[in-house]
C-alpha cells in the first residue's frame, strides 16, 4: 500500500468517526426535545421515584402465592427499607392460579406441568379514591414431575415463587412508569 493510499484510508476513518459522533449528538438532542426522561430518575414533580414508590400501600392478597407477590412488591417498592408513614396510594391486586399438564404419558400421568399466574391490579389515589392505573400481568413457569412426592412439592413451590417474582417485577415497572410521568 502506498503512502497516498494510507493517507486516504486515514482520512476516511476520521470522517466516519466524525459522522458517528455527529449522529450521537443529534440523537441525544432529539431525545431531549421529545420530553424523554429516565424511568428511575426524578419524577415529573421533581420528587425521587423511590420516595413516591414508598407511598403505595399494597393490600393483602389471599393465598400463599398472593402473599409472595405482595412481599416481593413491598421489597421492590421500598428497596428493602421502610414504607412511608402516610400512604397516598393503595394497590389492590387479585391473582388467579392455574395448572396445565404437559407431556402426558400413555397412562394419563403428566410428566411435567406449567404453573400459570394471572394478576389484575388497580392503583387508587387515596385523596379522591380515583383509579389512576389498572392493568394485568401473566406469568408461567414449567417444572418436571418425578416419583418423589417431596421433589414434586418443591418443584411446584419453586414454580410458584418464580411466577410471583415475575408478576411483582412487571407491576413494579408499570408503577414506576406511571409515577415517573404523573407523580
Amino acid at each position: 500500500m502506498s503512502l497516498l493510499e494510507v493517507a486516504r484510508v486515514g482520512a476516511l476513518a476520521k470522517s466516519i468517526r466524525l459522522a458517528a459522533a455527529g449522529g450521537l449528538i443529534l440523537g441525544v438532542a432529539m431525545l431531549g426535545g421529545c420530553g424523554w426522561q429516565p424511568l428511575y430518575g426524578p419524577t415529573a414533580s421533581g420528587a425521587q421515584l423511590e420516595d413516591v414508590m414508598r407511598t403505595v400501600d399494597i393490600t393483602t392478597i389471599p393465598g400463599r402465592v398472593g402473599q409472595r407477590v405482595r412481599n416481593e412488591l413491598i421489597f421492590k417498592t421500598t428497596n428493602g427499607g421502610e414504607a412511608a408513614d402516610k400512604s397516598k396510594y393503595r394497590l389492590d391486586i387479585s391473582v388467579k392460579e392455574s395448572l396445565i399438564n404437559t407431556l402426558v404419558s400413555d397412562t394419563g400421568d403428566p410428566k411435567s406441568q406449567v404453573f400459570q399466574l394471572y394478576s389484575q391490579f388497580r392503583l387508587i389515589r387515596l385523596s379522591d379514591n380515583e383509579v389512576v392505573l389498572e392493568g394485568h400481568s401473566n406469568s408461567r413457569a414449567a417444572y418436571d414431575k418425578v416419583d418423589s412426592v417431596f421433589a414434586d412439592i418443591r418443584a411446584r413451590r419453586d414454580a410458584e415463587d418464580r411466577t410471583a417474582r415475575t408478576i411483582a417485577e412487571a407491576i413494579r415497572t408499570r408503577l414506576a412508569a406511571y409515577f415517573s410521568t404523573n407523580a
